[in-house]
């Protein structure tokens, strides 16, 4: 039985929104993965990044953020692997800025969906973001139901925010200046990921 409220779940959806515009891993490499290789090719790379960050969401509603609290280590030992595989993705992005635009024919160095869903999961920090606006806006004791719903409610928000991205940035124009401009944007945007992949690595 669902015991919470449409207006909670109209707040979690505006709080979650509003979280998820805020530039990060995922936001960089789902504008530059489209730009690379087009829309079609994109979407389930974007797909991968909204079930792996949705998965953090599932977590903490199974109360993995109780495990961090209990076993600090835990936490610090996920941010650190996290830090590296974003310091990895970055430098990759670095290396091949002046690579030639890819093939749109081909699949290689093409991201699908299992590198989106770990790009996401990569990142620690989303299951506390979760476990503090879940205990927030929702009651202490939640039904099975009420879970499945608030679960399903941050999927279909990610899901949703992901595919328009993709979208957005297939534009002819966007990717016509991707075109003019490659190396200076994967440069760019490998650094932001390879600076946020430190910054979880160095950061407590």
């Amino acid at each position: 039985m669902i015991t919470i409220s449409v207006d909670q779940l109209s707040i979690f959806v505006a709080t979650l929104a509003l979280a998820i515009l805020s530039p990060g891993p995922g936001v960089i490499a789902i504008s530059q993965g489209t730009f690379a290789h087009g829309r079609r090719h994109a979407l389930p790379y974007g797909w991968g990044l909204a079930i792996g960050a949705s998965a953090w969401c599932l977590f903490a509603l199974l109360g993995l953020t109780v495990i961090f609290r209990l076993f600090p280590w835990t936490l610090t030992a996920m941010r650190i692997a996290g830090g590296i595989y974003l310091l990895w993705i970055g430098s990759k992005m670095w290396r091949h800025a002046a690579d030639p635009v890819p093939d749109p024919a081909t699949t290689k160095g093409r991201p699908g969906f299992w590198s989106g869903m770990a790009l996401n999961m990569s990142n620690p920090k989303p299951a506390l973001f979760y476990s503090a606006i879940l205990l927030s806006i929702f009651p202490a004791v939640l039904s099975v139901a009420d879970r499945g719903t608030i679960y399903l409610t941050a999927l279909s928000v990610e899901l949703l925010f992901y595919t328009a991205l993709a979208c957005l940035m297939a534009l002819p124009w966007l990717r016509d200046r991707y075109h003019a401009t490659k190396f200076w944007i994967d440069r760019g945007a490998g650094l932001a990921i390879a600076l946020l992949g430190l910054s979880l690595v160095v950061n407590p």
